[in-house]
């Protein structure tokens, strides 16, 4: 088998690794009605989770013009989060162990997220996660998602080619992203997104849980490393 090894994991936060969503959702919500905004339901919420805050807004109040009033929300989302997150949003099930054991099996570990770069950190703290992913960016360092750039950046920072990275996310952004870097995009249905929204997508994968994912991928990453023997 010819060598090409996919060694590269680059997983979103919120709804991939952090059981975040429902408090992102209702610090959205409060934020609006907090500066005098209709608040948006539900679906219209998880369905900008993992774009970079100003484009959030933008999304979910495009008839916005006046740039304090989308200042003012996207500050009084911030501080409904803060409150809400007193108490960390637990990681999903599996994640910690399975993410313990990757780097154990010889994986390069990535975030690529649409939290900003203290939120990140507060996070990973939080969970004690600082030392197990190689390279982290956030979307107040770079551009956005499904802009391309984050995993780029990934990408070089690590000195490994596209082919190498799958793209782990629950958001069609997830998804967008890794198709435009060039990287396998995989999706999990247990976040943001339905399983009809993220297969509109063409991932190249769906898992239901973070456990499945890692037995999806590791048959992969030892098969890659074969090489044919002549």
């Amino acid at each position: 088998m010819k060598r090409s090894d996919m060694n590269t994991l680059i997983f979103d936060w919120d709804g991939t690794l952090a059981d975040s969503i429902n408090n992102i959702v209702t610090a959205m919500q409060r934020a609006a009605v907090d500066v005098g905004l209709p608040a948006r339901s539900v679906r219209e919420v998880r369905d900008i989770i993992g774009l970079a805050l100003p484009d959030a807004v933008a999304v979910l109040y495009p008839e916005l013009d006046e740039p304090l009033l989308a200042r003012r929300l996207i500050e009084a989302y911030a501080d409904n989060y803060l409150a809400l997150e007193r108490e960390p949003s637990p990681l999903f099930e599996g994640v910690h162990v399975a993410l313990e054991a990757l780097r154990a099996q010889g994986f390069r570990l990535a975030v690529a997220t649409g939290k900003g770069r203290r939120g990140l950190d507060r996070m990973l703290a939080s969970h004690d996660l600082e030392n197990y992913f190689d390279v982290t960016r956030c979307a107040d360092e770079t551009a956005g998602k499904p802009n391309p750039r984050m995993i780029e950046e990934i990408l070089d920072e690590l000195c490994v080619t596209p082919a190498d990275a799958c793209m782990v996310g629950d958001s069609e952004f997830d998804i967008m992203m890794g198709h435009n870097a060039g990287v396998r995009p995989v999706a999990v249905t247990y976040g943001a997104m339905t399983h009809e929204q993220l297969l509109r997508c063409r991932p190249v994968h769906c898992v239901d849980s973070f456990d499945e994912f890692h037995g999806w991928v590791l048959p992969q990453f030892r098969t890659s490393q074969m090489i044919e023997v002549q």
